[in-house]
């Protein structure tokens, strides 16, 4: 389809996606790159009979809170697409966000809007998904992340958003991988950054040459990180160089409990965030000696461990047998196993008789993906716990879910609120409490 020339627009708000909203004959616009109280030029890049879609060219009339991008790969790279927007006011901004789901979607306004979970706005991201592809036409070897809008790497020399040391490592790592045997057949690297520990781990499609290994011997030693490579799926991973080292963790001090984890396991990417998140979530479900607790997509123990710390039992559930077996040995490790249980279960199909089956249940804490756990909501019956606390990374489908609990099971939304999670980009993290009327 062939672009829609240049035109003018005032833009009104932004959308989910942290684009701006303006109406030009008749149609909604959404724009990228354009801020509410802005007038800009935009370029259409896809039209339907009732709304387009386009990108700002040129702004006529700047907004206060528009700011220069710090990254120089800002308009190429499809992350962190809210950096042209100061961030207490892209705080604001998903804030927004949130209580417009909760309306627009489910009906529901929350009692109380807590105070938002800041942390730092860079370096702050632990995990990383980096693709790699050798095209020779753009020079050689690229190392990044997506271009907006497309399937194309965008060239990166490095990343704000990581923390420095491993942004800085981005030349280094690009040209050790441009030097193997076969180049084209390594299409991503995972990062994982532990307490202390930088683990890179190399997916490779054939397996790596004698002078492959001692290159990557050389860079691990050289750049102080471990280096391990994966052949298949995630279970593949295994450690390369060095031969021994320590595993992964992160600890919440303050519920003086530490989490061992791989690095092809799901973990949170920010971790300041994920301890302040921690204490609101404790502060919300105040678990008490005595009590049982159902920790739902519980992971490798996130949450479990802290509830079981305060002195209630826990039962985490979650879909995955190998990180049940993680959130198991967590507990363990930090001596909380006679207060803890664990078990595998598809809470996507989850219905009445499978949550009565966990038991007598005071209070639940829900963490589910970004599909939400509408079969959980829809699953409560008489028996469902007093207090539930949801930690949602899609506001929409907690908004979806939040209506099944307040119209359906009788339950109150008593309060919010965002944790800005992913600082520059427009994800928005929230966690909410609800309570039986």
């Amino acid at each position: 389809m062939n672009a829609t020339p240049h035109r003018e627009a005032t833009i009104e708000s932004l959308d989910h996606e942290g684009r701006g909203v303006a109406h030009v004959e008749g149609k909604v616009v959404f724009i990228d790159g354009a801020l509410p109280g802005e007038r800009v030029i935009y370029r259409a890049y896809r039209s339907k009979p009732k709304f387009e879609v386009g990108e700002a060219v040129r702004i006529l009339k700047a907004s206060s809170r528009r700011v220069t991008p710090p990254c120089p790969h800002y308009g190429v790279c499809g992350g962190c697409s809210m950096q042209h927007l100061e961030p207490g006011a892209q705080v604001a901004a998903k804030q927004r966000v949130l209580e417009d789901a909760l309306w627009h979607l489910g009906r529901i306004r929350a009692e109380v809007i807590y105070p938002p979970i800041l942390g730092p706005t860079w370096g702050y991201r632990y995990r990383a998904r980096l693709t790699v592809r050798l095209v020779p036409s753009k020079g050689g070897l690229l190392l990044g992340f997506h271009e907006r809008r497309s399937s194309y790497v965008a060239p990166m020399d490095e990343c704000r958003i990581l923390p420095p040391n491993v942004s800085q490592m981005v030349p280094r790592l690009k040209a050790l991988i441009a030097g193997l045997s076969a180049p084209d057949r390594v299409p991503q690297i995972e990062i994982a950054v532990g307490e202390g520990i930088i683990v890179l781990v190399l997916r490779h499609l054939l397996p790596f040459t004698a002078a492959d290994e001692a290159s990557l011997e050389a860079f691990a030693a050289a750049e102080g990180v471990q280096v391990w490579g994966q052949a298949s799926g995630p279970d593949s991973a295994r450690r390369l160089f060095p031969a021994e080292a320590p595993g992964l963790a992160y600890s919440l001090p303050e519920f003086g409990v530490s989490m061992a984890f791989r690095p092809t396991d799901f973990t949170q990417v920010n971790m300041g965030i994920n301890r302040l998140l921690m204490r609101r979530a404790m502060q919300l479900l105040d678990p008490r000696p005595g009590e049982r607790i159902a920790d739902l997509f519980c992971g490798l123990g996130n949450f479990s461990l802290p509830i079981a710390k305060l002195g209630a039992r826990v039962i985490g559930v979650e879909g995955s047998d190998a990180l049940v077996r993680r959130a198991a040995e967590n507990a363990a490790a930090n001596g909380l196993a006679a207060l803890s249980e664990f078990h595998a279960a598809n809470l996507f199909e989850a219905t009445e008789d499978s949550i009565d089956a966990l038991g007598h249940l005071d209070k639940m804490l829900i963490d589910p993906p970004r599909e939400g756990a509408v079969a959980v909501a829809k699953a409560l019956g008489p028996k469902a716990p007093r207090r539930i606390v949801y930690v949602s990374c899609n506001p929409a489908t907690l908004a979806r879910d939040a209506a099944v609990l307040i119209h359906e099971k009788g339950y109150v939304l008593k309060g919010a609120g965002i944790a800005n999670m992913f600082p520059q980009t427009s994800h928005v993290e929230s966690i909410a409490l609800f309570e039986r009327a």
